[in-house]
């Protein structure tokens, strides 16, 4: 029995332990039962025929664990077989059992070390074998026959060094930690170049499944949160075992090491190859913050990643100051490697900006640094951390309010590298340094201003940079020099010099450069040939957009006559064949040829040679269009959006958006050149112009722009279908500022934007819409850094006085919500943007989100949504907050925008935003939208459009408080607001003036129709006003006998506040539009009912007339745009008698009361009745014919006697009747004078009708020699009123020689101030102001005419012709343009145009002719004359003393 077992114990021998233990079960369930004597019985055999390296590797396998899961009892055999085969080899040793089995231990994983070879990470076999062995090791341990000091002893005295992945298995297991492994190394630094070459290894092995590189990458963050853990522990940690000094040091010297060897991989990239880099790419694993949540202290990463960056802008600091000059533009952040880079990023995570810029600061002041890192990593901080640029500019100013305390040369020359690094990033992203150069230096507020050390200091700076300087940076310190006291000036003109002596080493010359050279362009300085083609084609682009030849243009023609002849000129008339149509370039040469900036013999020669070139292209058969070779740079700007969209949808790499923002940014950059120059910019207030009814991108440009927009909307969609706007991250705030950073750029993308939005809006896709209006909301966003704007117009003429508009007001022109099919893109262009917006910003405080959001869009969307869907009328239907935003709804394939539009109308959010003010729809703001809806083109059917005013007006508007917008129930209110908004209408639709409202601008300019709506607008809403007004009129007739009183005006009231808020200035823009204002009060007047011209007031228990609000509307304002100097129109004067009569039917006595209102006319509005007597023949059929139907009773005696002054004055002209005297003169000479013109009398017929006119008629023709004046006068200033020059003339000197025959008094309508009282004061009042300023050119055109004789029998005439002659003195030197005569009217003298000068002259002869000849008694009031002279004409007063016999004590100074 016994020999059998040996046998088989020595066949057993040569199996497997599994194999050998899974028979010894089996027999044990058939043989023996006695589990105690089989356990002996195996034990004796193995411990006969022991391989205790199998038997370690064998008892942890897996096989061995399947063949003993289902009998633990077999596990604890094979833990107890192990363990007694150590105990007899370690008693036949004699070693203890914790030796032997560390030993062994070792020796195994020496082998499976050895059979992976070179590799770091374990695979297939080896791994399997390595899992086998922690599994005994860890029976063992249960067993306490292992003890993981003493394996760690023997672990360091085996001859192959151990793989770094064995001893992180080691450690994960608990079997052997790294702490115990590296404490039983004596030698530490044995123990860090172990560490370092492994890790080393481990990142080199780039190629495998990825299986490998996740294992690789958890394995450098497990290995390095043991190193954070441990290497930056806080000493001061309750309940925390402190870490001995050994350990931390050994950590912190692998982790500097390893960033050595990072940094030194990326400075090595061009030596050693792309694969060094990859390998060293894998350390930056270990700086992702994500892997160390919940295993190492916030606290300790921190100050790890602290300490890293530290490391890095310090590492290696052999690079001077002078070298880092010339190589900054190499640093940027689109040229730094992307390793670096991406290790800044990571970096940055834990801090705020604000920490790591004061961070960055501490490590200039108190460190060596190395400036390649340093500027590279404010580049990448600049362009990754959106807060960064301000604490920049703050930083800036630091350093150098520190270098100027201080006169500090070490802070001056940190802030200029940094300010020169930030500027290279372009202005999207940071000032460029000439503009920041300037801001720092360039005016009386700079540091250096503060004194003459401050200058010195600074000069002494800019001089010992000299010699390192570039040339593009020399440039910006010559043209835009520091400013600098006058008596500190020779150290400025030191500075140039020297400057210039450096240029000129660098063979750059200051007259050689170019007109917009990019003073802060990272790129190398061109060659004057070069940089002259690149000036014609910005002062091209410069004057398409201004259509003025560019002020550095015309200021290099002067000052800079060498560039501008030598290489300007030549590059500009290059022959090409010029195109049929001028372009921009031939427009731009056209207006220098006439400007005669280019001499004659070049034009005609540039011309010669075109028509040349087209001869011989012609010859040849190959006439080809100029195209531009736009392929490769539009090709990598394809792909850098293609690669920009793959990030936008992967959320995993949001963080590598603002790199390639920055790499989109830079091709773009490619296509449209470098940015403006910011001397330009600095000089010029820098402006975008867009023609808003022809907007044209330029050809090289449009294929550019299309491809911008194109990607932008296909990121939206992409990234919608995904997530919603919240969870988008930033990447449509960065592409937004990165567009916006390029200047050449943005007038062709605007004008792109007005072509798809505002012309073609209708016919665009969902997709497009929905892009487009993501796009306003963050161009929105960025606005801060777009220029102001100016818009045109070639259709609408309002628009040519929209400047300096930002973007948000844009679109308010863009959006058309007026006509057709542009109210229903309106609708879905401000839903997606306003649901987007909500989306996006909704998070915000309420404030910053008011701030953010453009109130257009909100005001439109409160138009058109009522407008096209009635739902929403409905004031009950509300929504909740759980309700979701309409952006859901909008992402869906079929998109319904009416759905959408009400589910965002509704919306709790919408409503919020509606409470503020900013936002609010006013009535009229409403009502300009609809004054301006064309009736042809209009959305509504005319009941559905009614229906749509009555609600609004009634049921929204009128009861709406006035906070919020409305009318609070107050119908006169309401007609108020209506008035201002016709008005405010007809004024927009002139071209001098612009509305007043931001809602609703421009409506419909390229539509031809538009004009007929731009004066007068939607009749239904004249008709909405009449309505108005009559319900007004019914209930004022009921309140009346309750009321009593006068009631309060309306229409005047409106008016009266309006003027009162215009200028009333002498500048013809001013006096234009206060005349504009009145024209259309007038049309509204003229379009309501008469009877609104006269108000009603109460008179004892009787109703009266009262006109005093029209009295005053036409004494002062009317009376100012009167027809020939005295007289309203006739539809205005018809419209007040016809009033007159209507009211007259609320009072008790019709007639009496007309009667007794024209009496009043007499003294209150002479120019009514003025008006009546010119129109007197029109007006008696239509006031008759009224009067017969209201009233059917004899006619009231103020008309009847008005009717019978004209019936005596036709019978006094038409026969030898005698004139009957009115008892009114004045009035009487109007129905003369008036009837006179209308008759066209020749003057051989008006002097012997004056002769009849008989004794008594001194007023009347003093009356007529007035009136006769105004026609005189209106021939100056009103030619197209028609009246006749001559006759005017020849009238007047007819009336003139009658009143000195007659010896009657007629100065005193020549008085420079109104009489106090006389029939003077009422001709003076009923005519225009104008005309009466004007009346010292009448007064000498005519007495040119007669004899100085016939006129010095008054003694009063002196006075009056001095007055008179200062007057006109007055209006010369105030530049009146009246004084020149029009070309129809003739001198009195000459019969030919007269000059200004002319008359002047002749005055003052005829007054110097006059003196002499003027009684003593002329003298009187010789005082008062020779103040009215005073220093206008010295002779003249010279002559008064003399002749007036006044002995002054003090000689005269003239």
């Amino acid at each position: 029995m016994l020999e059998r077992e040996e046998k088989e114990g020595r066949r057993g021998a040569t199996m497997t332990l599994s194999v050998l233990l899974a028979g010894r079960s089996k027999k044990q369930r058939h043989g023996c039962r006695n589990g105690r004597q089989l356990q002996e019985k195996a034990l004796r055999v193995l411990s006969c025929h022991q391989n205790l390296d199998e038997l370690f590797r064998e008892v942890g396998s897996s096989l061995c664990n399947e063949a003993l899961i289902s009998d633990n009892s077999g596990r604890e055999s094979s833990e107890l077989l192990l363990v007694s085969a150590l105990q007899d080899q370690a008693a036949a040793l004699g070693l203890p059992v914790g030796i032997l089995s560390a030993r062994m231990a070792a020796r195994n994983v020496e082998k499976i070390s050895a059979e992976s070879g070179q590799a770091t990470l374990l695979k297939g076999e080896p791994r399997e074998k390595l899992s086998c062995l922690l599994s005994t090791l860890k029976d063992l341990a249960s067993q306490n026959a292992f003890s993981p000091s003493l394996f760690a002893q023997e672990m360091w005295k085996m001859q192959s060094p151990l793989t770094l992945d064995i001893a992180w298995q080691l450690h994960r297991e608990g079997l052997l930690t790294l702490d115990e492994l590296l404490e039983n190394n004596l030698d530490a630094s044995a123990s860090v170049d172990w560490l370092c070459r492994d890790l080393c290894l481990l990142c080199s092995e780039t190629e495998g499944p990825s299986l490998d590189a996740e294992h690789q990458g958890s394995l450098l963050t497990g290995l390095a949160s043991v190193f954070l853990r441990h290497g930056f522990q806080k000493t001061s940690e309750p309940g925390k075992k402190s870490l001995s000094p050994k350990l931390s040091k050994i950590y912190c010297a692998v982790l500097e090491r390893m960033l050595a060897w990072l940094l030194d991989s990326v400075a090595k990239e061009k030596q050693e190859g792309p694969s060094s880099l990859k390998a060293a790419k894998n350390w930056l694993h270990v700086f992702t913050v994500s892997a160390y949540q919940g295993l190492v202290l916030p606290e300790a990463l921190q100050d790890f990643f602290s300490q890293t960056l530290t490391q890095v802008l310090t590492y290696n600091p052999q690079l001077k100051v002078s070298d880092a000059i010339p190589l900054q533009r190499e640093w940027t952040f689109a040229r730094t490697n992307a390793v670096l880079t991406l290790l800044y990023r990571k970096l940055f995570v834990p801090f705020r900006p604000e920490e790591l810029v004061r961070h960055l600061q501490h490590v200039l002041e108190t460190s060596e640094v190395n400036w390649h890192h340093v500027l590279s990593c404010v580049s990448t901080l600049l362009v990754c951390q959106s807060g960064a640029a301000p604490l920049i500019k703050d930083f800036l100013g630091h350093l150098l309010k520190k270098g100027f305390e201080d006169y500090d040369l070490e802070s001056m020359m940190t802030a200029f590298l940094i300010a020169r690094q930030a500027g290279l990033e372009g202005p999207a992203v940071f000032m460029p340094y000439s503009e920041w150069f300037k801001v720092a230096f360039g005016s009386s507020s700079g540091f250096h201003s503060s004194s003459k050390k401050a200058s010195v200091f600074l000069f002494k700076f800019l001089s010992e940079l000299v010699p390192f300087e570039t040339p593009q940076h020399l440039k910006v310190h010559i043209m835009l020099p520091p400013f600098v006291p006058g008596k500190y000036r020779p150290l400025l003109l030191e500075y140039i010099a020297l400057a210039k002596t450096r240029l000129a080493d660098f063979k750059v010359s200051i007259e050689d450069m170019g007109l917009y050279e990019d003073l802060s362009s990272p790129k190398e300085a061109v060659q004057p040939q070069c940089q002259a083609l690149q000036d014609v084609e910005k002062a091209v682009q410069i004057f398409e957009n201004t259509g003025r030849i560019p002020a550095s243009v015309m200021e290099a023609s002067i000052f800079r006559q060498s560039y501008y002849a030598t290489r300007f000129l030549p590059a500009l008339l290059v022959p090409r064949l010029l195109p049929e149509r001028p372009d921009p370039r031939m427009a731009l040469i056209d207006s220098l040829r006439r400007a005669e900036k280019i001499p004659p013999n070049t034009y005609k020669a540039y011309v010669e040679e075109c028509r040349v070139a087209k001869e011989k292209l012609l010859q040849d058969g190959s006439v080809e269009m100029e195209t531009s070779d736009l392929k490769e740079p539009l090709e990598l700007l394809t792909a850098e959006l293609e690669a920009l969209r793959e990030l936008i949808v992967n959320q995993d790499k949001q963080e590598e958006l603002p790199a390639q923002m920055a790499r989109v940014s830079e091709a773009l950059a490619g296509v449209f050149g470098p940015t403006n120059d910011q001397e330009e910019i600095a000089s010029v207030d820098f402006r975008i112009r867009l023609d808003l009814s022809v907007p044209e991108v330029p050809q090289q440009h449009q294929e550019a722009v299309d491809l911008l927009l194109t990607a932008f909307c296909k990121n939206v969609m992409s990234a919608s279908y995904f997530l919603p706007p919240e969870r988008q991250g930033p990447w449509a705030s960065l592409f937004a500022r990165m567009v916006c950073g390029h200047r050449q750029a943005l007038p062709s993308l605007l004008s792109r934007l007005c072509q798809l939005i505002h012309h073609q809006g209708s016919s665009l896709r969902d997709a497009h819409i929905i892009g487009l209006a993501v796009l306003t909301v963050h161009l929105n966003e960025a606005k801060a850094s777009i220029p102001a704007i100016d818009l045109c117009s070639s259709l609408d003429p309002s628009c040519a006085s929209m400047r300096g508009l930002s973007v948000t007001q844009l679109w308010d022109y863009f959006l058309d919500c007026q006509a057709g099919e542009s109210v229903t893109f309106c609708m879905k262009f401000c839903v997606v943007a306003l649901s987007y917006f909500l989306c996006k910003f909704g998070s915000l405080p309420h404030d910053t989100l008011c701030s953010l959001l453009h109130p257009g869009f909100v005001k439109k969307l409160q138009y058109v949504v009522p407008l096209l869907c009635s739902e929403s009328r409905n004031t009950s239907w509300e929504g909740s907050m759980d309700d979701d935003l309409p952006w859901k709804i909008l992402s869906l394939p079929n998109l319904c925008y009416s759905k959408a539009a009400l589910c965002l109308w509704k919306h709790p959010l919408f409503k919020e935003l509606l409470q503020e003010k900013a936002f609010q729809l006013t009535f009229q703001e409403w009502l300009l939208v609809e004054l301006a809806v064309p009736s042809d083109e209009d959305v509504l059917s005319a009941a559905e459009r009614q229906e749509f005013h009555y609600w609004a007006l009634y049921q929204h508007f009128l009861p709406l408080p006035a906070a919020d917008g409305g009318c609070e129930g107050d119908l006169r209110e309401a007609c108020a607001v209506l008035l201002d908004a016709i008005l405010d209408f007809g004024q927009r639709g002139s071209a001098i003036h612009t509305s007043r409202s931001e809602f609703g601008k421009c409506n419909h300019p390229h539509n031809p129709k538009c004009s007929t709506f731009q004066r007068r607008g939607n009749p239904d809403i004249y008709a909405r006003l009449q309505e108005m007004l009559l319900q007004l009129e019914l209930e004022r007739r009921r309140a009346w006998p309750a009321s009593g009183g006068k009631e309060e005006p309306l229409l005047f009231r409106v008016f009266q506040k309006r003027l009162k808020g215009l200028k009333s200035g002498m500048a013809v823009g001013e006096k234009m539009h206060r005349q504009q204002e009145l024209l259309l009060q007038t049309r509204i007047l003229l379009g309501l009912p008469p009877s609104v011209l006269i108000a009603m007031r109460q008179k004892g228990k009787e109703v009266a007339l009262d006109c005093e609000d029209f009295f005053g509307f036409v004494n002062t304002e009317l009376r100012n745009v009167c027809s020939r100097g005295c007289t309203l129109s006739f539809d205005i004067t018809a419209h007040f008698f016809r009033g007159l009569l209507s009211a007259s039917l609320e009072c008790d006595k019709p007639a009496q009361e007309v009667t007794a209102l024209l009496t009043l006319c007499q003294t209150r509005c002479p120019i009514i009745l003025c008006s009546a007597a010119r129109w007197w023949s029109r007006l008696e059929p239509v006031l008759c014919s009224e009067w017969k139907r209201l009233i059917d009773a004899s006619l009231a005696k103020g008309l009847q006697n008005l009717r019978a002054l004209q019936a005596s004055i036709s019978s006094f002209l038409s026969s030898e009747a005698a004139f009957l005297m009115a008892d009114v003169p004045w009035l009487s000479a109007a129905f003369l004078h008036f009837t006179l013109q209308q008759q066209q009398t020749m003057p051989e017929r008006m002097g012997k009708m004056l002769k009849r006119l008989g004794p008594g008629a001194e007023q009347l023709l003093v009356s007529l020699l007035f009136f006769s004046l105004m026609d005189v006068i209106s021939v100056r200033i009103a030619p197209q009123e028609g009246v006749d020059s001559q006759k005017a003339t020849d009238w007047s000197l007819a009336v003139l020689q009658r009143l000195n025959k007659q010896n009657i008094h007629w100065l005193s309508i020549f008085t420079s101030t109104r009489p106090a009282q006389g029939p003077e004061q009422i001709l003076h009042s009923a005519a225009s102001d104008q005309h009466l300023k004007l009346m010292p050119i009448a007064f000498y055109s005519l007495l040119s005419a007669f004899d100085s004789s016939q006129l010095t029998t008054d003694p009063n005439f002196l006075y009056v012709a001095v007055d008179q002659y200062t007057q006109l003195v007055q209006l010369f030197m105030e530049g009146t343009t009246e004084m020149a005569p029009s070309l129809r009217e003739p001198s009195l003298c000459t019969k030919e145009p007269e000059e200004p000068l002319v008359l002047i002259r002749t005055a003052r002869r005829f007054l110097l002719h006059l003196i002499p000849r003027c009684p003593q008694g002329s003298f009187a009031n010789l005082q008062q004359l020779l103040d009215l002279c005073g220093l206008l004409d010295p002779e003249l007063k010279a002559a008064l003393v003399d002749l007036g016999g006044l002995l002054d004590e003090e000689p005269l100074l003239f």
